[in-house]
């Protein structure tokens, strides 16, 4: 190893300890993101101030977590028990403050306008964490209006209220807006339903104030209505068409008016004797009819006589009291009456097989048609006068995709969907690190040291042989140490040796080390002045 550092030029030994670094460095991370746990989404949807309470918390508990979005991030396996810490100490506060807002108060120093008003936002509070309970309701606000008591006012304003739902997907329905009603309504002494706005943030006003429930029930059951007579038709018609293969829309018109009919009908013929009462009167009368004197009004005077004078009367009285038959009626409409009926009915063709096995569409005959009719005039009570319409029609359908079968996510697959991210980053860190020791540290490390019998193998004249490896640089033209040093000590052992310039028959190394051992001085000359101008040739 050693060896391999120094037969390496100054940029190759850069090069090796960028590498080297950098591998370390991904090593490092694989290893971080190993060992990092598996985060799980702890609240999610919470509004900046309390996302920043339950945060601040977390860091006082030495809890690790991750902010993404509007949702926080704790480790899996601390999820539960994190969740019951803070649930004990009330985060996170949802909606607004309840009752919570009355321990504050002083007795000594509070108002009674002062709780008035504390009073009222500890039950708006209390009535938007009861709607935030229901299933898919994202927040809630309620907002309650109590007129203030005059002093010498007859009647007082009634209290009003309304309600505010942003739901978390979907549309708040008239179900929900109703019971949302009167939950306030309830919650408030001398507060009418009437006198609750129901509000969804995205779809509008769902029950307006002073609209009676009515109006919505006769909707609710329209809709019940369709529903019902569009899955009867539905059933009915794909009994002969096959399943699938026909479309069915049902629109019910009801009427939003209540109407009361009081009706009176007294018939003249129809004459009924009820009492018969006869009365008979006789008066009869006698007196004389002469003149008439003082004397004959005195008790003891003559009266002069004359003729005498006598009536009768005699009077016969009926009484008959008659009554007419009298017929009342009484009716009373109530709202959600059917006003129409209107069906629309759409059905496939007929698709044979044609020239060639290709499939042919032809329309149902019209004969087949009128059947389908009568079929859904019966099924809904068809009714000319009430202005019923039916129209059924034959045409072809448009291929559809074949539905795919719900598949439920496994575990694993899971697991890859929460850890995506992480995964990721894995990968690329790991690719990084293979890369480096594939291009960079491996061919550095598994390079083969050049064999001492090719470094100092020399021709038998000293100079190097034509596989010798040069140790300086190749464009530098200079030799090779080990066949400079060769040649400069074969040329000192020949001088010294026979005359006749035998040489043993010996290898080229014994040679070259019997000559490094023979002349010490002047291989420490010659390597010196070799260094020297490898020295000058890297400067």
């Amino acid at each position: 190893m050693l060896k391999t550092w120094r037969a390496l030029d100054l940029r190759r030994r850069f090069v090796l300890v960028g590498a080297g670094v950098l591998s370390l460095v991904a090593v490092l991370s694989l290893a971080q993101l190993a060992t990092r746990p598996a985060m799980a989404l702890l609240y999610s949807g919470l509004d900046p101030a309390t996302a920043g309470e339950v945060v601040g918390r977390l860091e006082q508990l030495a809890v690790v977590s991750e902010v993404r979005g509007d949702a926080i991030y704790v480790a899996e396996g601390a999820r539960d028990r994190v969740r019951l810490s803070l649930a004990r100490e009330g985060l996170p506060r949802q909606g607004q403050a309840g009752y919570e807002l009355l321990d504050s108060l002083s007795g000594f120093s509070a108002t009674a306008d002062m709780f008035n008003a504390a009073f009222w936002r500890a039950k708006e509070g209390e009535l938007a964490r009861t709607i935030l309970a229901a299933p898919g309701v994202r927040a809630a606000r309620v907002h309650i209006a109590v007129p203030s008591r005059r002093p010498f006012a007859r009647e007082s304003a009634p209290p009003t209220a309304s309600v505010t739902v942003t739901m978390a997907g979907g549309a708040l329905t008239q179900a929900q807006a109703r019971a949302m009603r009167y939950l306030v309504a309830l919650s408030v002494p001398n507060l009418a339903p009437e006198q609750v706005a129901v509000i969804d943030s995205r779809a509008g006003i769902v029950l307006a104030p002073g609209s009676e429930d009515g109006a919505k029930d006769g909707d609710t059951a329209a809709a019940e209505r369709e529903t019902r007579l569009k899955a009867e038709i539905e059933q009915l018609i794909a009994a002969r068409v096959g399943r699938d293969r026909a479309r069915v829309s049902v629109t019910v018109e009801t009427d939003r008016e209540a109407e009361t009919v009081v009706e009176t009908v007294i018939d003249p013929e129809s004459q009924v004797t009820l009492s018969l009462d006869n009365e008979e009167l006789t008066d009869t009368s006698q007196g004389a009819a002469g003149n008439v004197t003082v004397a004959s009004n005195l008790p003891a005077g003559d009266a002069e006589a004359g003729a005498q004078r006598q009536s009768a009367r005699s009077e016969t009285r009926e009484r008959v009291n008659y009554d007419y038959s009298e017929l009342r009626r009484e009716r009373v409409r109530q709202a959600g009456a059917i006003r129409r009926i209107s069906v629309a009915v759409l059905v496939d063709g007929i698709v044979s097989e044609g020239e060639g096995g290709a499939p042919v569409w032809a329309a149902r005959p019209e004969e087949e048609l009128e059947v389908l009719r009568g079929l859904v005039r019966a099924a809904i009570g068809y009714d000319a006068e009430r202005g019923d319409i039916v129209t059924v029609e034959s045409m072809a359908f448009q291929p559809d995709a074949t539905p795919g079968e719900l598949v439920e996510a496994s575990p694993v697959l899971r697991f890859f969907d929460r850890n995506a991210l992480t995964l990721v980053q894995i990968a690329v860190l790991a690719a990084v690190a293979v890369v480096l020791g594939l291009t960079v540290v491996r061919p550095v490390l598994t390079r083969q040291p050049v064999p001492e019998e090719e470094m100092l193998t020399v021709n038998p004249d000293g100079s190097p042989a034509g596989n010798a490896v040069a140790l300086g640089r190749p464009e530098s033209g200079a030799l090779t140490a080990a066949g400079a040093l060769a040649g400069g000590l074969s040329g000192s052992a020949e001088a010294d040796g026979p005359a006749s310039g035998e040489v043993p028959e010996l290898s080229p190394v014994e040679n070259l080390r019997l000559a490094v051992a023979e002349n010490q001085e002047q291989t420490l000359a010659m390597l010196k002045d070799w260094l020297s101008s490898t020295d000058e040739e890297a400067a």
